[in-house]
C-alpha cells in the first residue's frame, strides 16, 4: 500500500496547488504523510455526515472538493462543527484532502465532468488559462450536443444528467429555444456572465444564480435571440460529477503504480436544501392586472 504522502503528490500532479485561487484553501488538511493509504473516499463538502462516511467505509484518505476552513481558523476544538470533522476524522485515522480551485481550473477539471453528465462534447474553456499554451485549462466549459435540442429538453436532460436534490433546476428562457451550444461552469457562476455573453452560446448552465445578474443576462439576451437562456442547478449537484471523474483518474493512477487502492465516490447529498414548496397563490400571468 502506498503511503499519503504519495498518494497526495500523485492528486497534486493532477490538481497543482499553485494553481487554486489566491484566497482559496487546498492541500492536505490533516493525516499523517507516512500513514498507509489502502481506500480513498471523494465527496464535495467535508461536513459531518460525510466524515462519518468515511468512517465507516474505512476510508484512510477523504478528498472532497469544498474546503474544511477556507477562511483560516485559530481553533479546532471539538466545540464547533468543523473541529468536531477534524476530531473524528484524526481519532479514525483518516486523512482529508481539498482540491477546490485548481480541479476548477484542470484539465480535465470540474466543468468537464459537468459538461459530460449533461451530453456535451467540450470544445474549450470558457475563460482560459493563461499559462496554457495547449488552451485546455480554464474556467468553466463550452460544449456542443450532438443534435439540437429545445431548451425544455436540454433542461430535462440536464435534470436526469445530475444527481437529484430537492430544489432541482431553474430554468430562464423559450422552452422552444433551439439548443446546440452550452457553456457550463460547476458551483457558482455568475460572474462569469461577461465570458459567456462574448462567447455566443445559447444555454449556460451553472449553480447559484442571483437575482440581478441572471435579470440583466436575460435582459441583454433579448437583443441577442434570447441567448443566453440559462439553467441554474444546485450547487452542490453541479460539482458531484466532478467525484466520478476524480476517483476514476485516481484508479488508474493506482492501476500504474500496482498500489490496488479502492476508490469510493459518496453519494450522501449534502446539497443544504431539503424541501421544495411551489407557491400557487400568484401568477404572472396577466401581469397589468390590478391587486
Amino acid at each position: 500500500m502506498p503511503k499519503l504522502s504519495a498518494v497526495i503528490a500523485a492528486l497534486e500532479a493532477l490538481w497543482p496547488p499553485e494553481r487554486a485561487e489566491e484566497w482559496d484553501a487546498v492541500g492536505l488538511v490533516c493525516g499523517d504523510p507516512d500513514a498507509e493509504v489502502s481506500r480513498v473516499l471523494f465527496a464535495v463538502d467535508p461536513v459531518h455526515e460525510v466524515a462519518e462516511e468515511a468512517v465507516r467505509t474505512g476510508a484512510d484518505l477523504l478528498v472532497t472538493h469544498h474546503p474544511l476552513y477556507l477562511r483560516g481558523t485559530t481553533t479546532v476544538a471539538a466545540t464547533g462543527f468543523k473541529g468536531r470533522v477534524v476530531h473524528s476524522l484524526i481519532k479514525n485515522n483518516v486523512a482529508l484532502h481539498v482540491a477546490h480551485t485548481n480541479a476548477d481550473r484542470a484539465d480535465p477539471g470540474v466543468s468537464d465532468a459537468l459538461a459530460a453528465a449533461v451530453g456535451l462534447r467540450v470544445t474549450g474553456p470558457l475563460v482560459p488559462d493563461r499559462t496554457d499554451p495547449a488552451g485546455r485549462r480554464g474556467l468553466g466549459r463550452i460544449g456542443e450536443l450532438d443534435a439540437p435540442l429545445t431548451l425544455a429538453e436540454f433542461a430535462q436532460r440536464a435534470a436526469k444528467g445530475l444527481p437529484h436534490t430537492a430544489t432541482g433546476l431553474r430554468v430562464a428562457g423559450d422552452p422552444q429555444q433551439a439548443v446546440r451550444t452550452v457553456a457550463v461552469c460547476g458551483g457558482s457562476g455568475d460572474s462569469l456572465f461577461g465570458d459567456v455573453r462574448r462567447a455566443g452560446v445559447d444555454v449556460y448552465l451553472t449553480a447559484d444564480l442571483r437575482h440581478h445578474p441572471a435579470s440583466e443576462a436575460r435582459q441583454a439576451g433579448l437583443f441577442d435571440e434570447g441567448r443566453p437562456s440559462l439553467v441554474d442547478a444546485a450547487h452542490w449537484a453541479t460539482e458531484w460529477p466532478w467525484c466520478e471523474q476524480a476517483a476514476s483518474q485516481l484508479d488508474e493512477i493506482s492501476d500504474r503504480h500496482g498500489w490496488a487502492l479502492r476508490t469510493y465516490v459518496s453519494r450522501t447529498v449534502t446539497d443544504p436544501w431539503t424541501a421544495h414548496a411551489v407557491s400557487t397563490e400568484f401568477t404572472n400571468s396577466n401581469p397589468g392586472a390590478p391587486r
